[in-house]
């Protein structure tokens, strides 16, 4: 054995001499050995590269299959992680690393075993500092070299980075049936992919390596099956934590010394505190663990419903030709599900059942640009859903004499009817907040520098003065856009002549002709007009002239009576249905109107009388 180890430390420094030219091409790449501490147990293996994506993921077992991984995907600059004993000199007992470490995480059932020479595993050693040798990484936690090894620990790990108040129970001991197992590992590959939108990220979702995991945890009916997927899963974990040593070390506690033994893990958050142990709390925490458990199986459902909200609800603006910058949505993160069911007041949980309680599992956010428009939102989700819950913390705010948050939530449920075309979001609710660009300004900076940053005590009065001047003076801004944009559209139409442009009408002199034609419609956002503008080409109209004769030969009366606008309708959507309205299945069939031909169908029956 010792004859191999020294013949390939050999070739490990011929071969990082070779591979020093293509360095800098290939970049840093970070390693995860999830390292038993003999040979008969599997090995997992994990390499991310400097963006944070999984590259690498496997099982291995022999020293010579863990060299070889480990060379060829990550043949130059690398930091390694190592779960596993790098430096062991103690005779007995444990090193002062796990002690200290101890003292930190066993609160939270995440200390370290101890590791001593009078263990036969490490006698003559330890298998982490021989195959660290051999891949000539340095161990040294204080290196810079650009190849080196870190001792790292899974379980604190994820207690720090995920903010848990124990660990997670995916390891195979007596008394956790199956369920337990696979819904502990499936939370943390929930946790896992969360942090795809962390500084530094870990970018898991669009690897086929992580999704053969995933794959295996979800359909595993057999303890053996999961055992096949722990060790990679635990390697991708220590593979971030070398990340995090390389890119962002101030996130770190070394425990030990180089002298005596080390780990190194993310630093345990100073407000974080293990669960209680009382039978009453630890009920309670079962409770919780088993709700973050179902959660996380349900959690790529909840994301593809979050999609079909954001679809749904971004189509009920459009075809209803409201003006608005954005719509977005998320579906909550196992970690912030988590947090979230375990919240008391008094000592009472805030939720009973927190799986079907808590109501924003999935959230949309609609940003419009002044005051009004939120209004109209508003409006038409309760004309087409069935509004739940309707809150304005700005009215809220106001009533209590301050300035401060304001944004319009609505809990809001598609109606039976319309399940049945939206499988994905069926009877799910969805939180719905919907403010101006402004009101949302204030309420991310507020959030970040109040929530996520660290206001000394002896500031926070100027500080929350401050934050109330701001919101004022945004409330007056949003107050004045709203002026400009009505007094602008009330003139604006007499700007333009009727000539308009020599071959086509452009969308600037189209949002300008509907403001003076539909003058108590509410303005469409600029890429519809620009939509709009096309269509209006397609049936060949070139001037604004054309257009007012076509439209002085169509009834906006029976358009009103059979489509029954259940809120004011955009400028643009009253084009569209008088369009529809005056050239029936010539205007369905245009090239523009390809994506939403049987929405068109059936407004074209409604035009006509032929349905409800």
């Amino acid at each position: 054995m010792t004859t191999w180890y020294e013949a390939e430390r050999r070739r490990s420094v011929l071969h990082a001499r070779a591979c020093a030219s293509m360095r800098h091409a290939a970049g840093m790449h970070f390693v995860g050995l999830d390292l038993a501490w003999g040979t008969k147990n599997p090995t997992g293996v994990a390499v991310l590269d400097d963006s944070g994506t999984l590259r690498h993921a496997s099982t291995v077992r022999t020293d010579e299959e863990i060299v070889d991984a480990v060379r060829a995907a990550a043949p130059g600059a690398c930091v390694v992680g190592i779960d596993a004993p790098l430096i062991v000199n103690n005779a007995k007992g444990s090193r002062p690393a796990e002690q200290a470490l101890g003292r930190d995480f066993a609160a939270y059932e995440a200390g370290a075993h101890p590791a001593n020479t009078g263990n036969p595993a490490f006698a003559e050693g330890t298998r982490g500092g021989r195959i660290a040798h051999v891949l000539g990484l340095d161990i040294d936690p204080a290196s810079r070299a650009s190849r080196r090894a870190l001792e790292v620990y899974p379980h604190p790990a994820t207690v720090a980075l995920f903010r848990l108040g124990q660990s997670l129970k995916y390891k195979n001991k007596p008394g956790r049936p199956i369920e337990q197992l696979q819904g502990e590992l499936l939370t943390l590959l929930r946790l896992l992919e969360s942090l795809e939108t962390a500084k530094p990220a870990l970018r898991l979702r669009h690897s086929e390596h992580w999704q053969q995991l995933a794959d295996t945890v979800q359909q595993a009916t057999r303890k053996a099956q999961l055992r096949a997927a722990e060790d990679p899963i635990d390697a991708v974990i220590c593979a971030y934590v070398a990340l995090l040593a390389h890119q962002a070390p101030e996130r770190l506690t070394t425990y030990g010394d180089v002298a005596t033994g080390y780990i190194v893990t993310p630093t345990l958050p100073d407000d974080l505190r293990p669960s209680r142990h009382s039978p009453t709390q630890q009920s309670r925490a079962e409770v919780v663990g088993a709700a973050r458990r179902e959660y996380a199986v349900q959690f790529p459902m909840v994301e593809r419903a979050a999609a079909a909200a954001v679809e749904l609800i971004a189509g009920v603006l459009d075809d209803a030709g409201l003006n608005y910058l954005s719509v977005d949505g998320r579906a909550k993160t196992v970690a912030s599900f988590a947090e979230k069911a375990s919240r008391e007041v008094d000592g009472v949980p805030l939720y009973a059942d927190p799986v079907r309680d808590i109501g924003d599992t999935i959230g949309v956010r609609v940003i419009t640009y002044v005051r009004g428009d939120v209004d109209a939102v508003v409006q038409l989700l309760a004309a087409e859903t069935e509004v739940l819950d309707d809150r304005d913390l700005g009215l809220e705010t106001a009533s209590e004499g301050r300035f401060g948050y304001a944004s319009r939530h609505l809990q809001v449920r598609i109606h039976a009817e319309d399940r049945a075309r939206h499988p994905a979001l069926g009877d799910r609710r969805v939180q719905v907040q919907i403010r101006t660009v402004l009101q949302h300004a204030w309420a991310e900076f507020e959030h970040d520098i109040r929530y996520k940053g660290s206001i000394p005590p002896e500031q926070r009065a100027d500080f929350d003065r401050r934050f109330t001047l701001a919101a004022g003076l945004l409330e007056v801004a949003d107050g004045e856009f709203s002026t400009i944009r009505d007094k602008l559209r009330s003139g604006v139409a007499e700007t333009l002549s009727n000539g308009a442009s020599a071959d086509r009408i452009s969308s600037r002199e189209l949002a300008a002709y509907l403001a003076g034609q539909y003058d108590d419609a509410a303005w469409s956002r600029a890429d519809h007009y620009a939509w709009m503008a096309g269509l209006v080409h397609e049936l060949g109209i070139e001037s604004l002239t054309q257009l007012a004769d076509t439209l002085r030969t169509v009834d906006a009366a029976p358009i009103d009576e059979r489509m029954a606008y259940r809120t004011p309708p955009g400028a643009v959507r009253r084009l569209d249905d008088a369009l529809l309205y005056r050239f029936g299945e010539e205007y369905v069939a245009l090239d523009g109107n390809a994506h939403r031909v049987e929405r068109l169908e059936s407004r074209l029956a409604k035009l006509r009388g032929e349905s409800s």
